[in-house]
């Protein structure tokens, strides 16, 4: 099965981004993919900030990436666009660090009024690194997660039937990929 990398570019560790991330990373899993986590909010700062392509743990990250077959890329929106986080560590790519990936946004924001966000600041990111998107991905809003009393996340059912869908077009694209791979290094 395929290898995804999930990039999250939330700063914070209670954040309600999570919530979709955990869902889309159980579904996968439970369809046989090895799914690797980056939160790039673990990454040393000051390393991200200075671009010190040298160090370790970068290099590790990045490594992850280019060695996956999709990269799920996970952001609360601030300002109108993905986190300023998530923009470091994207920035550090080679500039074709997702050539030939499918790729699969989850933004969350407090409104509905940011919903272009993954059309207009991500995907033209995206498309200069060379990745492919998987439709426009899902787009939700605070209200749709509960933050759970004893931990975890509750999502509202019209989000689960959109992380469904979205995540079963991830899939399917995954699997074609690999087919089409396959094909190619038998001819």
């Amino acid at each position: 099965m395929s290898k995804i990398a999930v990039i999250s570019g939330s700063p914070t560790s209670n954040s309600r981004l999570y919530g979709l991330v955990e869902y889309v990373e159980a579904k996968l899993t439970a369809e046989g993919h090895e799914v690797i986590r980056i939160n790039v909010a673990d990454l040393p700062a000051e390393a991200l900030v200075k671009a010190q392509f040298g160090n370790e743990e970068l290099q590790r990250a990045t490594a992850l990436v280019n060695d996956a077959d999709g990269v799920v890329i996970a952001s609360p929106v601030y300002k109108a666009s993905y986190t300023g986080l998530l923009k470091t560590f994207l920035d550090l790519l080679p500039q074709t660090g997702l050539k030939g990936k499918i790729t699969y946004p989850l933004f969350i924001g407090g409104t509905i009024a940011h919903l272009l966000s993954i059309d207009f600041a991500l995907k033209p990111v995206i498309a200069a690194l060379g990745g492919r998107v998987v439709l426009g991905g899902v787009y939700a809003i605070d209200p749709w997660i509960e933050r759970l009393e004893g931990g975890g996340y509750g999502l509202s059912e019209e989000l689960i039937e959109r992380l469904d869908r979205s995540t079963g077009e991830f899939i399917e694209e995954l699997h074609w990929q690999t087919v089409r791979s396959e094909s190619l290094a038998n001819q």
